[in-house]
């Protein structure tokens, strides 16, 4: 897993990556203000397990890394291109705008939901009052 903040122009914002079983799951997270250490870990401690387990959706496949022994110099420069790399890698791109589009999905189909049965209730309504009247009430 891997916690990436930067500075997108506007607010300072948090990109979390999760590999797990062979599948990338990214999710944003915005700070708004530039956020101090005691505030990251805050979100560390509390906030971030939440966000990971309220995802909805099961995530990109991605390749796996071989286990093989690194050398310590190329393990420094990686380290570095790490820490000078700014923004989100296009993996964690592709599964938050994943995510997106399920959720979009979810919140469609209950909204479709909500209005048929807000139909049928008025139907129903409609059917009650018309009864009413053939009996004169």
């Amino acid at each position: 897993m891997s916690l990436t903040i930067y500075y997108d122009g506007q607010f300072w914002v948090g990109i979390i990556e999760v590999v797990e079983d062979g599948k990338l799951r990214a999710f944003r997270y915005v700070f708004g203000a530039e956020p101090k250490d005691t505030e990251i870990l805050d979100f560390i401690y509390y906030k971030l397990l939440n966000i990971i387990n309220q995802s909805v959706h099961s995530g990109l496949d991605v390749k796996g890394k071989s286990d093989k022994k690194i050398n310590p110099k190329r393990l420094q420069r990686q380290v570095a291109k790490q820490i000078n790399k700014v923004g989100v890698s296009t993996k964690a791109q592709e599964a938050i705008k994943q995510e997106y589009e399920e959720k979009k999905k979810s919140k469609k189909k209950r909204a479709k939901q909500y209005r048929e049965e807000l139909k049928e209730q008025k139907y129903l309504m409609k059917k009650q009052k018309a009864k009413a009247k053939q009996k004169g009430k």
